[in-house]
């Protein structure tokens, strides 16, 4: 079985460098890098949340995530300078082609009344977005261990120059798109 990233080096490439024209291998976009956020409001008020949220996304990713803090206080919010409100992790490289790989052969299609991904969910330089409701559609999460879910948020950042190309690109990974999304998958114009 070919890794992810010779399929794109040896297909992918090729297939885009048809279907739109381009002069160059530089021309065809990639994606350069996979952001995934942890929103932790409520860790706060719980180390243990934290600790766990923590350990799922090591699991989930086979990286430590950064820790974010609030850089204000907004009272509204009940939120001090200095909390902690989430964590995230940055892939890129190896790690960034198996978790896509991950998340479109195992983790999607995991999702209760899957239906496609919302193809929506591009902004106008061809990045995408993808909100995921529960965090146990990963396999490397124990359901029986888990206490709360947690949502989390997947950025993919391509060099696509509009949306076409951005959705063409991840077609060729494997990101199974549909016009009405499925009811465990927020997209990004859904979360703003």
């Amino acid at each position: 079985m070919t890794n992810l990233r010779t399929r794109y080096n040896q297909e992918m490439k090729k297939t885009l460098r048809e279907e739109f024209g381009y002069k160059n291998d530089f021309q065809i976009p990639k994606i350069t890098k996979v952001s995934i956020n942890m929103g932790l409001g409520e860790a706060k008020d719980s180390e243990e949340i934290l600790k766990n949220a923590i350990s799922a996304m090591e699991q989930i990713t086979g990286q430590k995530p950064r820790i974010n803090k609030s850089r204000k206080s907004i009272s509204g919010f009940k939120l001090r300078e200095g909390q902690i409100v989430g964590i995230s992790v940055t892939l890129r490289g190896d790690r960034m082609f198996d978790f896509i790989e991950r998340l479109t052969t195992v983790a999607l299609p995991r999702i209760r009344d899957f239906r496609g991904v919302n193809d929506k969910s591009f902004d106008k330089c061809g990045n995408f977005s993808l909100g995921i409701r529960e965090h146990i559609i990963f396999p490397e999460i124990k359901f029986d261990q888990v206490k709360n879910s947690i949502c989390l948020q997947v950025n993919i950042s391509t060099t696509a120059k509009d949306q076409a190309e951005g959705k063409r690109l991840l077609e060729l990974f494997g990101f199974p798109f549909n016009k009405k999304a499925a009811p465990g998958v927020k997209t990004g114009e859904q979360n703003g």
